[in-house]
């Protein structure tokens, strides 16, 4: 969504016809209902990026709480996760993606409804979306654990990852230990990870020359 809003009126138009020629989202990434065991990388925003999330502590606690519950029920591993007050990122392994996209959708109905009674701001969108990617390669998953650990000191919000309370990022340093991690961090580097999240990566790859 926010990629598509730096393109031209023309090119906006460019890209809504070729997700309607090919039954896609008009204005979001498509979800795939793949067969099976897989891993991914799921992301949820807040709606223009508000920190509604991180209206207090109480709230952060909330959300991490009730994501936590949802992995534990409907994923065979849950690898990552990070709170913040605006988005959430996981890493998980499922073979449920349809059944947990779906109770995703429910605890973001229902906190909306009551985020919004608390901050008495009824009809205020709260979400975005929900986005579910598949884990491609051995370095894609390390790579999204940095990204996922790495976040709160991207955006400023702490120094290092294990000052951020709502993070897997402490138990992954307990458990990795910090060599471990830190060979992890440079074998693996975000780089520009996480830009163009909003793009389908089939139309992306469909858009760029072909290899002759």
């Amino acid at each position: 969504m926010y990629n598509y809003r730096k393109l031209t009126l023309e090119q906006q138009q460019e890209v809504v016809e070729y997700r309607k020629q090919h039954l896609r989202p008009w204005h979001s990434l498509p979800h795939w209902d793949y067969e099976g065991e897989r891993q991914f990388i799921i992301s949820a925003t807040c709606y223009e990026h508000v920190s509604i999330i991180g209206k207090s502590h109480e709230r952060m606690t909330e959300c991490e709480s009730k994501v936590l519950e949802l992995c534990e029920q409907h994923t065979t591993a849950l690898y990552a996760w990070c709170i913040l007050p605006n988005h959430y990122h996981l890493l998980v392994r499922t073979g449920q993606i349809r059944l947990l996209r779906r109770e995703i959708g429910k605890f973001h109905g229902t906190s909306s409804f009551r985020w919004n009674g608390e901050d008495q701001q009824r009809g205020r969108t709260v979400w975005c979306n929900c986005f579910d990617k598949p884990i491609k390669s051995h370095g894609h998953f390390w790579a999204s654990m940095n990204y996922i650990h790495h976040n709160p000191v991207k955006h400023g919000y702490v120094e290092r990852w294990q000052d951020w309370p709502w993070s897997s990022a402490h138990q992954f340093l307990e458990q990795a230990g910090r060599e471990t991690a830190e060979k992890l961090w440079r074998e693996f580097p975000i780089l520009d990870y996480g830009k163009k999240w909003d793009i389908d990566p089939e139309q992306e790859e469909e858009d760029e020359d072909p290899i002759p």
